[in-house]
């Protein structure tokens, strides 16, 4: 594994094989191990080692990468030499601003920094093994075996290192752990589907997860259909997770300059209801990831949304400077850097990756919001989910491994999937109460802190046939 005292004499090194203006260095180190079951039987085992660096180089505002996998002199002198044969044909960009010195970088709450480094790497998950694994999914498959069903997923884990170091002096350097179980409990008919997260093992239980993958596919058996309409719908964590990461990309500066955000001339206005409150942080306990971003920028903790009125967006370096005296800055206030941009050089500019969703005022879980209901659809998954409309937020998708009526305050059946449209906008405004906000997992969008949710008239518009 790449270590920092390694990574920065390989920077060293490139230092004096480059005759460019300014060099970077990107470092990426992981690895990576996977168990991979189906049919209540392991069937794949695989793991693997590899560390890169990319190198940019910058000649007067002309600017390219070039990577390399290998760390020998002539491996490294090879990329070198790409990066800077890719940028002296480049055309300048009047934009690129010099690199960040180490002081400009590491501005901000150093104690929030010493907090991700303290709390993301841990012994336990790195030291798990493939016997290790192996037990684990021999007890999933046990419970598939006690409520007579089959079981498909995967239990990974993995220990990653990344780092930047740039010629004024940056050098930034993050270790994390990881470890990941995704299962699916399949019946005749019927499906249920847990997965989870976290960079410390001891967070994850395995056998609680399979009990309720299992539980959702018992429950689920023999779905009815019913008539799609509005409904008031209870999305599980996991749910609220998927469909809400696809406006995330709208809150970035870049985003606003190009007119393709859904915020364009609504920040400011209340555009949700009064008790959602959405903040970037990623210093949260709950949160994973690096404290800086693909310039080495420290992260800030941004309040996107406080009370339904949406206050902010993140800026990269270069956004911040080309906005701070435009007259959208006049509208909201100063601008500066955030610590969200993305490796340069690159055309999406920014966007906040450690979405945290403020906890409400009066938690409820998802067993007192079904008590509550006289009628409605508890959802414990979204997927296949794609936006129609891009300034609305309407989204299209499907239900998937648990969908039950819900009548007099309880589970009465399972029900086939529905498809639905749904706007985003509409839905957040539409909220009657929350979770406390967990850490959750989905497969269309990365991990966030959110709540479960109870949403009224969300919009079913037909019903599956399965």
């Amino acid at each position: 594994m790449l270590t920092r005292e390694k990574a920065s004499d390989i920077f060293d090194r490139i230092r004096r094989l480059s005759s460019a203006g300014e060099v970077e260095a990107l470092f990426m180190g992981s690895r990576f191990a996977l168990t991979r079951f189906a049919n209540n039987a392991i069937h794949q085992n695989v793991e693997e080692e590899n560390s890169i660096v990319s190198i940019r180089t910058n000649f007067s505002g002309r600017t390219a990468r070039a990577t390399a996998n290998q760390f020998d002199d002539e491996s490294l002198r090879r990329a070198v030499v790409a990066s800077e044969n890719l940028a002296k044909v480049q055309a300048p960009d009047p934009d690129l601003l010099p690199m960040p010195t180490a002081e400009e970088a590491n501005s901000g709450d150093e104690s929030a920094d010493k907090s991700v480094r303290a709390t993301r790497f841990f012994e336990q998950t790195a030291a798990i093994t493939p016997a290790d694994r192996a037990e684990v999914v021999k007890s999933i498959v046990s419970v598939a075996g006690k409520h007579k069903l089959t079981t498909a997923g995967i239990y990974s884990t993995s220990e990653s290192a990344e780092g930047i170091f740039n010629c004024r002096g940056l050098a930034n350097w993050h270790r994390q752990t990881l470890t990941e179980i995704s299962i699916t409990m399949l019946g005749d008919d019927s499906s249920g589907w847990q997965k989870l997260n976290s960079p410390d093992v001891r967070k994850l239980d395995p056998r609680w997860l399979a009990e309720t993958a299992a539980r959702k596919a018992v429950e689920s058996a023999h779905p009815r259909e019913i008539a799609p309409g509005k409904y008031t719908v209870i999305l599980e964590p996991a749910a609220v997770l998927d469909i809400v990461g696809f406006m995330f990309w709208d809150y970035s500066g870049v985003a606003i300059l190009d007119q393709r955000s859904f915020l364009n001339d609504r920040i400011g206005t209340q555009l949700f209801g009064e008790n959602i409150n959405i903040c970037d942080d990623a210093a949260h306990p709950l949160q994973a990831g690096s404290p800086f971003d693909g310039e080495g920028m420290r992260r800030q903790r941004v309040p996107l949304v406080e009370n339904g009125v949406v206050k902010r967006v993140v800026y990269a370096r270069g956004t911040a400077r080309k906005m701070k005296n435009s007259e959208y800055a006049a509208k909201v206030g100063p601008i500066e850097p955030t610590g969200h941009g993305f490796p340069l050089p690159n055309e999406m500019g920014e966007m906040p990756m450690n979405i945290v969703f403020g906890a409400p005022e009066n938690p409820q879980t998802v067993e007192q919001m079904i008590a509550s209901t006289e009628r409605g659809v508890l959802v414990a998954r979204l997927w296949y989910i794609r936006e129609v409309d891009p300034y609305e937020k309407i989204v299209t998708g499907m239900t998937r491994d648990g969908t039950f009526l819900v009548e007099n305050g309880k589970i009465q059946c399972g029900l086939r999937n529905f498809r639905f449209n749904q706007s985003l906008i509409s839905m957040l405004s539409n909220v009657d109460a929350m979770s406390a906000p967990v850490r959750a997992a989905g497969e269309e969008s990365f991990d966030m802190v959110v709540p479960a949710m109870k949403v009224r008239e969300f919009n079913f518009t037909e019903a599956t046939k399965f």
